[in-house]
């Protein structure tokens, strides 16, 4: 029994936490400790905060992985869950081990917008697209983060005769259209983008670099 039961802990997962990009919502953990864990399969149960029963999480029983994609089960934003993970290892079962509570809305990291630069005379028009959200409306396109938050556009223009990390904020707001006036000619620009959500106080990471040569 005592063998069992050192079995049973030490193969219990740790750290069951959330990670959320733009309501892309995963349970992750890692596995316990020692060997014993190496051949251990995992079962993923969730709930929504206050309910009694747990539910399955079918494609995710009896997995080798050390995460789950809850995305499909967690999209109420609003609504506050719970996962939980436990272990086996042949007929040993661990105890579940719990995620903090995770409200979609309030944790989700926002990701960048895409940036798409033109270039006209002496300037360069920013064409930005919010990220997208994994849901869909009834006709199949996909929702974009702006449905859910009040999200902000800022703009960084990054001189490629200064150093690479010095970027300047040439624009923040929500038009999708932003253009960049009075630059000079023969000279390479690069522009990034980040989303800022003003309720949440938070910011995307940088967007990738899209750089041109105004001619």
């Amino acid at each position: 029994v005592l063998e069992s039961e050192d079995l049973q802990n030490s193969i219990k997962p740790q750290k069951v936490e959330f990670h959320s990009l733009n309501f892309n919502n995963t349970l992750h953990w890692q596995p316990g400790r020692a060997g014993e864990a190496k051949a251990a399969v995992y079962f993923v149960q969730y709930k929504v905060y206050g309910q009694s029963t747990w539910q399955n999480k079918e494609e995710c029983w009896g997995i080798q992985d050390h995460f789950c994609d809850l995305t499909d089960e967690t999209a109420d934003v609003q609504e506050p869950y719970y996962g939980r993970v436990r272990a086996a290892s042949g007929s040993v079962y661990s105890d579940w081990s719990l995620s903090c509570r995770f409200t979609p809305w309030r944790e989700t990291m926002i990701g960048p917008p895409t940036v798409n630069v033109v270039q006209s005379n002496k300037s360069i028009i920013v064409k930005l697209q919010a990220p997208r959200s994994p849901y869909r409306r009834k006709r199949g396109s996909t929702i974009p983060m702006t449905n859910y938050y009040d999200l902000l556009y800022q703009v960084f223009i990054i001189n490629n005769l200064l150093d690479e990390r010095h970027r300047v904020l040439v624009y923040e707001g929500n038009d999708k259209v932003v253009k960049i006036e009075d630059l000079r000619r023969g000279v390479s620009y690069c522009v990034v983008a980040k989303t800022y959500v003003p309720t949440l106080d938070r910011s995307s990471a940088y967007s990738s670099r899209q750089c041109t040569m105004l001619l």
